[in-house]
């Protein structure tokens, strides 16, 4: 079974990294009402180093075409600024989601880093908070930003970019995962990660966090935890959540409550170098696609001196959104060196997928390029 021809992919664009933007990552894409597609993205500037902490702004291109280009749609040429990390007084906005609001809003997540106190060896524990900004323009102007975090929740969260999920009956659903600690030690992920979920019934005006939180079952066999959790809604109305970890594999869980509450994680079949699993469904055919990197010697992956390694990057189809043919996967990037990873999926329409994902060659850096590729599917 084949879920496209070779063919029938074409990268649309890249977003290498240059003089003054070490790094283009973590992108999401939505449908103006004018039929253009937008795609907002992590935009790292002014230094040279690509770590998670360091200067990043978020920025956009847009698509007349439905995804076979993308262009800047700004004066100076660069891709068009929509919020600076400076109108928080802080370094670093990043990891998107975008989201059509019930009114007609384009709704934009992000993540905002907050440095807080520093230690005797001059690193900074970091914080960080969630923003949902609103924009009745199609994304020109953002009329207000809030904090969709609670108060009483504080601590450094990590949401990965596309993640926010609306399901079927208009619920709002943030998967984050929370870490007891931040050491600013490169952009690391940090340690003993723990799966949360924030919810939203009245389209973002309010939000509040599920009762219990998921840990990994295996913790004695890594200090990681679970991490860059994802949610997707099966046929049925149950949540399939899943999330990465140390162990080489990921975990799943499900919640027949729209998420309230939650089964013990277990390992699902998706092996993983500490790498995130993306899951999207199509909404013309109702059929789900998986796009992650397996480990070596799985499922087509190479073996490879580094076993952390993120390639290549793979595809597979299901019906039902948890019974994943995994002997029928497609390779969508090969390279052996390559790292590939934070994707996003978006259903230009019946038989159109566009994916974004970092694509980074070994020799200019792990996360520092993004690639969109637009792929025609097979019925």
């Amino acid at each position: 079974m084949h879920m496209y021809k070779e063919e029938n992919s074409i990268v649309s664009k890249i977003l290498p990294p240059t003089k003054g933007n070490p790094r283009n990552s973590e992108g999401d894409f939505i449908r103006l009402k004018d039929g253009r597609i937008m795609f907002a993205y992590s935009y790292y500037h002014d230094v040279s180093d690509e770590n998670d902490s360091s200067p990043c702004d978020i920025r956009c291109l847009i698509s007349d075409d439905d995804g076979r280009t993308f262009h800047a749609d700004s004066d100076d040429g660069l891709p068009r600024l929509l919020v600076s990390a400076s109108k928080y007084g802080v370094d670093n906005i990043m990891s998107v989601s975008l989201c059509r609001m019930n009114n007609g809003d384009i709704g934009l997540f992000y993540m905002v880093k907050h440095r807080l106190e520093e230690q005797e060896d001059g690193e900074h524990i970091l914080s960080s908070d969630y923003v949902l900004a609103r924009s009745s323009d199609e994304g020109v102007s953002f009329y207000t930003e809030k904090s969709i975090l609670p108060r009483r929740y504080p601590g450094y969260y990590v949401v990965n970019n596309s993640r926010v999920q609306r399901l079927s009956d208009g619920r709002l659903v943030v998967p984050m995962a929370q870490h007891a600690y931040r050491r600013d030690v490169g952009g690391g992920c940090g340690e003993n990660g723990s799966v949360w979920f924030l919810f939203s019934d009245d389209d973002g005006e309010t939000w509040y966090r599920n009762a219990y939180r998921l840990d990994c079952p295996d913790s004695s066999y890594s200090f990681r935890g679970l991490q860059e959790p994802g949610i997707i809604e099966l046929p049925n109305g149950v949540l399939y959540a899943h999330a990465r970890s140390a162990v080489g594999c990921h975990y799943e869980s499900v919640s027949i409550d729209k998420g309230v509450h939650w089964f013990s994680p277990q390992r699902s079949r998706f092996t993983s170098p500490l790498s995130p699993l993306t899951i999207g469904k199509n909404p013309y055919t109702g059929k789900y696609y998986a796009v992650w990197t397996p480990v070596p010697e799985y499922n087509g992956k190479y073996l490879l001196e580094n076993s952390r390694a993120r390639t290549p990057l793979v595809m597979a189809q299901s019906d039902d959104g948890y019974n994943f043919d995994l002997d029928n996967i497609q390779i969508i990037e090969p390279d052996r060196t390559g790292w590939y990873c934070y994707t996003a999926m978006f259903f230009a329409d019946e038989k159109t997928m566009l994916l974004s994902y970092c694509s980074t060659p070994a020799s200019i850096g792990n996360l520092a390029q993004t690639t969109i590729r637009r792929i025609e599917l097979e019925k």
